[in-house]
């Protein structure tokens, strides 16, 4: 077994405990946690372990489901070569988690993405401003009801001087 696996059965003894649920996926550990305990274990992933890499932060869109949001998470060890997913939950009528832009500051960019995306709020970061879409672009494309069809309002183009 290497380093790696290691890593992770290391994460999963010390972690496990503040997960909901645990598990393997694709050779990623995944670690099913509540939104509140969101920032303390990212925290632990970098710091005690070495995750010193966020490369990501999604959403999966569950509309029949409540809560209706999975927020994840992904993060890497550049030291021991492996990745870990971290997955919460929120609620429709308030989609907002904690923003991990104090511990990697990629976060800002990511969590725009995210809040563009699926409309996922992120408390702390204050950024939220569309980086895909243009301003005034109404609703969240990736969420499963965004109807397809739909005609966007027209934005006036900018005064541009030579």
């Amino acid at each position: 077994m290497g380093t790696g696996e290691n890593l992770l059965e290391r994460v999963q003894a010390s972690l496990g405990a503040q997960a909901l649920e645990t598990g393997m996926a694709h050779g990623i550990l995944v670690l099913q946690i509540t939104a509140e305990s969101l920032v303390p274990v990212a925290g632990r992933l970098k710091q005690e372990f070495g995750f010193d890499l966020f490369l990501d932060v999604t959403a999966t869109d569950w509309p029949q489901r409540r809560p209706r949001f999975d927020v994840v998470y992904h993060f890497y060890s550049a030291r021991d070569f492996v990745r870990v997913r971290l997955k919460t939950q929120v609620e429709e009528t308030d989609p907002t988690v904690d923003t991990l832009v104090p511990l990697y500051g990629s976060a800002r960019y990511m969590e725009r993405e995210c809040h563009e995306m699926y409309g996922i709020r992120f408390r702390g970061n204050d950024d939220l401003r569309p980086l895909l879409l243009y301003e005034g672009f109404v609703g969240h494309p990736l969420r499963k009801d965004y109807p397809k069809q739909r005609e966007q309002p027209l934005v006036p183009y900018r005064d541009v001087k030579p």
